[in-house]
């Protein structure tokens, strides 16, 4: 690593995911993509080591370059793969894909993978990665807000399947995860909203005073928009916050649950409307108002706290309003969600802003009843 490239890693914020067996930092700084072979470098990694960067069409004409020549800049040999990454490719058929390029670039032990590219993207390589040769390390680099918050920390890793979300997976966790937010500047203004609906979790489940600041902040649907200081802030909490919770429950036996707040509901909207329809932070800005709706329902929470979240949801350019959907339909959806235990579904209700409690006694009844009042 030369001597600019170490100075310029120190200058970014470094937040370690402490786990009891191999904890490891995310990275969050401007410029990180075309560093990261100089991250690497700092890891127990040898020179010359393979490593396979998966990545979209959309992320690797602005970015692949750039990360593959600081990859081999640092003495790694990496190798690219385009993969069409949509919520509806998230499927053993595209993960197939990722493990046939494994297999022909001889992929090692030693060797690593590297998704490059939004959520889908590492949802699948890090499953592949679990897979390969029983598990190979895998490097996060997010270039989607949703991602870099949420999907990328706490090790993840799955493809849906034709009857569920994410049914298909398993826990493989980083050697690395690298976030660069100038990657948000080539962002979709919707991909970037639908991402702030997880930074909205993270203020309802645990951070009243993140809840706060979006509530004060100006604008919160467009990063060209945005201050600049409170999008870095909005990154480093968030990134903290995933990595409490993982390093507190990695394998989601207790309290990393509460990170499914609105999902739940939003699972059932993007299973019965079709992979796609909606983009997963979309649904979650569904889901959140619509547990919130139960939550009231159930007395846990006020209608007036109910009401801020809907504001600072529409506030960020999301939708709040339950789509059109057979209620029973709905309700088989739901039993066959992978957070039921021993038949009864939990929910993750707030109580306040900055609280939420995780319930299996929500009954059919309760849903039916809740489902009623958002048609």
């Amino acid at each position: 690593m030369s001597t600019a490239q170490a100075a310029d890693l120190q200058e970014h914020t470094r937040i370690t995911v402490s786990l009891e067996h191999n904890p490891y930092d995310v990275i969050i700084g401007c410029s990180m993509v075309g560093a990261i072979g100089a991250a690497l470098a700092d890891l127990p990694i040898r020179s010359g080591t393979k490593i396979l960067v998966v990545s979209n069409p959309d992320v690797a004409g602005p970015y692949g370059d750039i990360c593959l020549n600081g990859l081999k800049a640092a003495g790694f040999n990496p190798v690219l793969l385009e993969i069409d990454a949509g919520e509806e490719r998230k499927t053993l058929q595209t993960l197939s894909l990722i493990l046939d390029k494994a297999q022909q670039e001889g992929l090692e032990r030693t060797s690593l993978m590297l998704a490059l590219g939004g959520g889908v993207v590492g949802d699948m390589t890090g499953f592949a990665a679990a897979c390969w040769l029983r598990g190979i390390g895998i490097v996060q680099v997010p270039t989607t807000l949703l991602s870099m918050v949420d999907a990328s920390i706490g090790g993840k890793t799955g493809v849906n399947h034709p009857k569920g979300k994410n049914l298909i997976g398993a826990f493989h966790q980083p050697r690395l995860v690298v976030i660069d937010p100038l990657t948000l500047n080539t962002l979709p203004v919707r991909e970037f909203r639908a991402g702030m609906a997880e930074v909205i979790k993270y203020g309802v489940i645990g951070d009243p005073g993140l809840f706060r600041r979006l509530e004060e902040a100006s604008d919160l649907s467009d990063p060209t928009a945005m201050d600049p200081t409170l999008l870095h802030d909005i990154l480093v909490l968030s990134a903290e916050a995933k990595a409490l919770v993982v390093a507190d429950d990695e394998k989601e036996g207790g309290r990393r649950a509460i990170l499914n707040y609105g999902h739940t509901f939003g699972h059932v909207v993007e299973t019965l409307t079709g992979y796609g329809t909606w983009l997963h932070g979309e649904a979650v800005a569904i889901g959140m108002a619509a547990v919130g709706r139960l939550a009231v329902q159930k007395g846990l929470w006020s209608e007036a706290d109910q009401q801020r979240q809907l504001k600072l949801i529409k506030k960020a350019g999301l939708p709040v309003a339950w789509p059109t959907l057979d209620r029973e339909a709905a309700l088989r959806t739901l039993q066959g969600d992978k957070k039921v235990r021993h038949g009864r579904l939990r929910f993750v209700l707030p109580t306040r802003i900055g609280n939420v409690i995780i319930s299996d006694e929500i009954s059919d009844e309760d849903v039916s009843r809740c489902l009623e009042s958002l048609a």
